[in-house]
């Protein structure tokens, strides 16, 4: 997989096009449904692809855990991704996908690895309603190549979430106050699990909130704002306090809904808050250079409650001498 070790300018030039480049693979042929379905997975994410190495099976592992290999010295989970989706599959996976985000490292076991391809966000869909509910929610987005072949874009956070139980100790929430006042804040996030822990810290934090599954629904949503700002003659800060925003979304994706949201002077002082799995500081500076005033990592309730409580103070200023 040479491919993967090209330097980073060239993909990151990719951002804020709204295209990306996905690493597809295969679990195998599935018995239940008869078909070998094709998956991807952000080249942004991926480490490297080698032939599994002798898998540790340890005790007390999470579901789907199948153990532990030695990297160069450090123990890295291993996820069996068929086990996962509940896939029955004859052969045993032999290939693992060494995966980095979130400032987690994993190996995502899988049958074979096909190619790269470069794509754009927009030709990515949210997946119809059958497709998500057969997939448990595990699916984040489809497309289909020049083949005719569907590609599902696994929720890969959801699989950190549920196997590492990344993002679910509900004490991490604990510390988290209500700050008072009337805010809304808009998130876009294609990940359900992703969309739950931030409204949970939304509602610990006593703010409103308005979810968009994607970028295009959460520009739209903030077009609907400023139209509605702009005829009843209210300033937007009033109906809009910020923007939370993931990177890796289905038609827009965040660099493109960030840099839409600052050339549009109607969100003049509306901060935007990139909020990614994408973690490295090569991500942070795209992240920058198309206007985003903070990038922090997910799974994170008290990274980004800091983030947002001098946003909301400040708010709550101008409301008072608004009103």
């Amino acid at each position: 997989m040479t491919e993967l070790m090209r330097g980073v300018n060239e993909r990151t030039s990719l951002a804020g096009a709204n295209r990306l480049e996905v690493l597809l693979f295969s679990l195998g042929f599935d018995k239940r449904t008869g078909r070998e379905e094709l998956f991807g997975i952000n080249v942004f994410k991926v480490r490297e692809v080698m032939r599994s190495p002798e898998i540790t099976h340890a005790p007390d592992m999470p579901p789907a855990v199948a153990g532990l290999v030695s990297l160069r010295g450090v123990m890295v989970p291993v996820i069996n991704v068929a086990e996962f989706c509940n896939m029955e599959v004859d052969n045993e996976p032999a290939i693992i996908i060494v995966t980095e985000y979130n400032r987690q490292t994993q190996a995502l076991l899988v049958d074979s690895v096909d190619r790269i391809l470069r794509m754009e966000w927009n030709d990515m869909k949210v997946p119809p309603p059958m497709l998500a509910h057969r997939m448990g929610g595990l699916t984040t987005a489809v497309t289909e190549l020049p083949d005719k072949r569907i590609v599902m874009i696994l929720d890969v956070e959801r699989v950190l979430a549920e196997t590492a139980q990344v993002g679910n100790d509900i004490d991490e929430y604990s510390e988290l106050t209500e700050v008072g006042g009337e805010h809304t804040i808009l998130f876009a996030d294609d990940s359900s699990m992703a969309r739950k822990q931030i409204e949970t810290t939304l509602q610990k934090m006593g703010v409103n909130q308005l979810v968009a599954r994607n970028g295009l629904e959460a520009w739209n949503k903030l077009n609907e704002l400023a139209i509605r700002a702009e005829s009843s003659n209210t300033p937007l800060y009033t109906m809009l306090t910020a923007v939370i925003t993931d990177i890796e979304m289905p038609e827009m994706d965040g660099y493109v809904l960030t840099k839409k949201i600052k050339a549009d002077s109607r969100f003049n002082g509306i901060p935007v808050i990139m909020h990614s799995s994408l973690s490295s500081e090569a991500n942070a500076a795209i992240g920058r250079s198309v206007g985003a005033d903070f990038y922090i990592p997910k799974f994170n309730p008290k990274s980004l409650s800091e983030v947002l409580t001098p946003i909301l103070d400040a708010n709550k200023v101008k409301l008072s001498e608004h009103s």
